[in-house]
């Protein structure tokens, strides 16, 4: 197989990878963004935000290997494991930026007694 069927292949799983991972969050983090953001509309950019990030750096990732002369499955593992380290990346951080949102939230409702 040529170095750029071995690319391609490696970013054909890279996408398919991250649009999982939208897929799963996606109703979960709706929940969460229209709560924070007030109203449906301003979630529904946030989401769409989340996702287009979500999906893009994986990929910016995965871009970014070149593969040598190596067995097909270590060149997509290789390509694999960048674009995994993006994915991962990108879900922490939006997961960082959403507890400091509920936090400060959380802190400025009136106490229930």
């Amino acid at each position: 197989m040529s170095a750029a069927t071995v690319f391609l292949i490696g970013l054909a799983i890279t996408l398919a990878s991250a649009l999982v991972v939208v897929m799963y969050l996606r109703r979960p983090l709706k929940t969460i963004l229209v709560d924070l953001c007030g109203t449906v509309e301003r979630a529904e950019f946030w989401l769409a935000f989340s996702n287009v990030t979500l999906t893009l750096v994986p990929l910016i990732f995965a871009l970014n290997y070149r593969p040598e002369n190596q067995p097909l499955i270590f060149a997509i593992s290789s390509q694999l494991e960048r674009a995994l380290v993006g994915l991962a990346g990108s879900v922490v951080v939006l997961g960082l930026v959403l507890s400091r949102f509920i936090s400060r939230r959380i802190q400025s409702s009136p106490a229930q007694a």
